[in-house]
This record gives structure tokens, sequence and C-alpha cells, in this order.
């Protein structure tokens, strides 16, 4: 029987072939997450709460990963800091909702730099708030008609009475993370973020606490990306709502609703 000789080029294209195969076998998962939740994740992936090798943490504003994922983005878990973005993905078809549920809470809170002298109470209404942003200061604040912390905040001035004489006074930014820097960098003299931004940043301090009536129940919902369920995807999941997971979540300010 005559013996067949493999061109050297061949082999070398079928290792390079097999070796693409068994990179993208290892390759860890992929969370999608809203910005507020980079410390916390952040710790979880560095602690090994998440298991090993770490997943991979892509964060922006839950609105712009929603469409992401619906776009085909290789996610195999989200997490949005508001149902309504998981909603979205659900109608569109991009989420296992069996695999879906209620992970996280937040609050809503009023921030200044860390030395600010300001004292603001929410129930005298905006002046207080003007009076703390001066002559040409400026409110930072997540986009209010997309991103969940500008939605949230938006709720709550509205039911206070504030919205119209803030907005010509805001500095609106693509997620909470970065309205939080704009004060924590001293660009803004308050900024409305969730309690978890606040716990997370040294160079900041609360104000006020928004009244939890006047905006949506604040809800971060986890579900597995749709043609990504899978062993290891369960298996982070699972690490998400563990007592390992929980402790983490709590030490940054985060209410945790799955246990």
């Amino acid at each position: 029987m005559r013996e067949i000789r493999w061109p050297a080029a061949c082999l070398f294209v079928t290792a390079c072939i097999l070796a693409s195969v068994a990179a993208a076998a290892a390759a860890p998962p992929t969370i999608f997450a809203a910005a507020s939740l980079e410390p916390a994740l952040d710790q979880m992936a560095h602690d090994g709460v998440l298991g090993s090798p770490a997943p991979r943490l892509v964060y922006a504003a839950s609105s712009a990963l929603a469409r992401q994922i619906e776009n085909g983005a290789p996610a195999d878990i989200f997490i949005s800091a508001d149902e309504r973005w998981m909603d979205d993905a659900a109608k569109r078809d991009a989420i296992v909702p069996a695999t879906r549920s209620d992970l996280l809470g937040n609050a809503l809170v009023l921030v200044a730099p860390s030395d600010s002298r300001a004292r603001v109470d929410l129930a005298h209404g905006a002046r207080p708030l003007l009076d703390a942003l001066g002559h040409d200061g400026r409110l930072a604040i997540a986009l209010p008609d997309s991103v969940p912390a500008g939605i949230y905040a938006k709720q709550s001035l509205l039911h206070l009475g504030m919205w119209h004489a803030l907005e010509p006074r805001m500095a609106m930014s693509r997620d909470v993370r970065a309205a939080l820097d704009l004060v924590a960098l001293r660009q803004c003299p308050l900024g409305i973020v969730y309690q978890s931004d606040a716990v997370s940043e040294p160079r900041v301090k609360v104000l006020a606490t928004f009244p939890a009536a006047s905006h949506r129940p604040i809800v971060y919902p986890v579900a597995i990306v749709k043609g990504h369920d899978n062993a290891a995807t369960r298996a982070l999941l699972a690490a998400l709502e563990s007592k390992r997971a929980e402790a983490v979540f709590r030490h940054w300010g985060f209410d945790v609703l799955t246990h």
C-alpha cells in the first residue's frame, strides 16, 4: 500500500485549525454588564469568585449592551441595570428566558466632591441644588432617555418637581460611571449616581438619597444570552448568584435579591 505524504503546508494549516478550535473551546465566557457593576465584578474576577480563568468583562450602558447583544455580539451573560433593556432583549429573542432572574437592587443618590461643603435637602425642591451648583456648575447625570441611571434620575426629579428647573444645568454622560467621574474629577459640583457608585469612589460623598418611591425600583436582571446556554455559562451564572458573590455585591453597596 502506497504511503500518503501530506505536504508540509497542509500539515501546518491543519495544526493551525486544530489550535484555533482548542483555543476557542478553552476561551472563558464573556459577561456584558452594566457600567455600575465594574468595581464588584472586577473584584470577583480578581479573587476567583467567577471561576478560572476569569470571564471576560465588558462594561457599558445597559442600552448599548442590549443593542450589541441583539445584533449578535459574542456575549454569554447579560446583566442589565434595569428591566427595560432586559425586556427589550427578550422581545428580540436574544436571551434564554428560563435563565432570567433579578440579581441585584440599588439606590439613587446625589453626590458631590468629597470636600464639598454643600448641603442639600431634597424636600425643599430644586433651589438647594441650584445653589450648590453655583453660577455655572453642572449636574452630572447619565443619559436620561436611554441609560438606566439617567432614566431613574429623570423619574425622580420629575416626581419631586425639579426636572424642568435643573434640566438646563445638566451634563449628560454616556453612562453612570462617566457621570461619577465628572464629580470625582471636580468637573461638576453635583451628580446623580447609584449608591454603589458612591461606595466605590472615595473622591465623592453622598449628600442625599432620592426617595425609593420617586422612581421605579432599581433592579438588575441577569440572563444567559441565546445560543450560549451551556455548562460553562450555567456555572458562571451560578457563581454570580453564590454566597461569595453576594458578599462582594453587598460590600460595593448593592442589595442582593436572589437569596
